[in-house]
């Protein structure tokens, strides 16, 4: 099987140090670059926790910063999921350096000189680092196969009670994406909420064989703070659901929808997903709808487990 050739952009954040473990952990993915962005907390703490992370796997990617502001706005952190460090308090040791350049820059560059239909983007934070690109250079979207974006929500959010947070940070960059022409898919909060991270999910994790990413992982996990929208029996664990789909997509259950972002109002942010064709828009993206979680967390300790 060839590896997807994989373009990652993230905010790291919790979820996104796991979720690029997992992605660094799976030889389907051929990961080329990793571009950071502000987001759960700013730039001048996401990009060293991405360096942190792929260092801690011995990772030789190249990890790159990128946008400090949304394309209108401000970035705002969400340190009560994530710490004031982004990482819930775990400390990781110093990664290698950034590499030289600016993300839109070098997405744009890979894209340049890759075959149609060979890149995939993945993105796991607000949406900016893949806009400058495309916005700047349309026409090399044709080079795109498929946009994965954890962003959004079918029904209520979890930075206002309309948006996501990833979508309401930078909504004009989501919609970019989703109007590039290219196929998008998505993995909501609905969707997301299904991974519920408890403490017997971090037992298991932790009783797993492995080795420092692994322990970090289950040290990172036990640190979320128990959601008040579940009971406070766990917390959701979103930036992995969509590196999943990519490699293991018997794992959801999915449809074709029409997506679109408010951009304006108290609304702001506000993913609208058509599931049953009730709006003429064409139908734009795939919702991942249902997940098997068990099998999810499986995938975490088995493929995590396999790193340093």
């Amino acid at each position: 099987m060839t590896p997807r050739t994989i373009l990652l952009d993230c905010d790291p954040g919790t979820d996104d140090a796991i979720a690029l473990w997992l992605a660094l952990a799976s030889p389907e993915l051929a990961l080329r670059m990793v571009t950071v962005a502000g987001g759960n907390v700013g730039l001048e703490r996401t990009l060293p926790n991405a360096r942190a992370v792929l260092g801690l796997a011995g990772s030789a990617v190249p990890v790159l910063a990128g946008a400090d502001r949304p394309l209108i706005g401000r970035f705002r952190s969400e340190t009560a999921v994530h710490g004031v460090d982004g990482l819930g308090g775990v400390v990781l040791p110093e990664g290698p350096p950034a590499a030289p350049g600016l993300a839109s820059d070098a997405i744009r560059a890979e894209l340049r000189a890759a075959a149609p239909g060979s890149v995939t983007l993945l993105g796991l934070g607000p949406a900016t680092n893949f806009a400058l690109a495309l916005a700047t250079e349309p026409f090399l979207a044709d080079r795109v196969a498929e946009i994965v974006l954890m962003t959004g929500a079918v029904g209520e959010g979890n930075w206002t009670e309309a948006a996501e947070f990833n979508a309401a940070m930078d909504p004009e960059a989501l919609m970019v994406l989703l109007r590039c022409g290219r196929p998008v898919t998505l993995a909501t909060l609905d969707l997301t909420a299904q991974a519920l991270v408890t403490p017997e999910r971090v037992a298991t994790l932790r009783a797993a064989p492995g080795g420092r990413c692994l322990a970090a992982t289950a040290g990172i996990l036990a640190a979320l703070p128990p959601s008040r929208r579940f009971g406070h029996r766990g917390a959701p664990l979103h930036d992995p659901c969509a590196v999943a789909w990519l490699l293991a997509p018997d794992l959801f259950i999915h449809r074709p929808v029409a997506a679109e972002v408010v951009r304006d109002g108290a609304d702001r942010g506000r993913t609208r997903i058509d599931r049953w064709g009730r709006n003429p828009l064409p139908r734009n993206a795939c919702l991942l709808e249902r997940l098997d979680a068990d099998r999810f967390f499986a995938l975490l300790a088995e493929r995590i487990g396999r790193l340093p």
